[in-house]
């Protein structure tokens, strides 16, 4: 089983940059996909960007191109999103996940991902 545990949250204004920070504890993760989900009221889960176990693929949904850039560090089993040039729409709950079943294929359907932490909140302000 892995723990996975999100940080670096937090308030935030438009333009303004936040690193959020995903944690695994137990079973390592270094051969899976990791990915970043958001959600915000009243909206369905969404993909944000996935990486590869090599950390050379990604894959990022269109909104974000450009502003976020997700990376791991296998040796101290972490994976990060850097969030820059924030924007209002931006704001949501955001999920890290693992999906033990893929080492390459970055998937952006929440439901093959089969670790979840529980989510940190991001709250751009205009």
């Amino acid at each position: 089983q892995v723990q996975l545990v999100e940080s670096g949250g937090g308030l935030v204004q438009a333009g303004g940059p936040l690193r959020l920070s995903c944690a695994a504890s137990g079973r390592t993760f270094s051969e899976y996909v990791m990915a970043w989900f958001r959600q915000a009221p009243g909206k369905d889960r969404e993909f944000v960007a996935a990486i590869a176990w090599s950390g050379i693929e990604t894959s990022y949904v269109d909104s974000v191109k450009g502003r976020f850039t997700i990376s791991r560090d296998d040796a101290k089993n972490t994976v990060h999103l850097q969030l820059n040039s924030l924007k209002p729409e931006d704001t949501a709950v955001y999920y890290c996940a693992g999906d033990p079943t893929s080492r390459v294929v970055l998937r952006t359907t929440p439901h093959v991902y089969s670790f979840w932490g529980q989510g940190t909140q991001v709250t751009v302000s205009s």
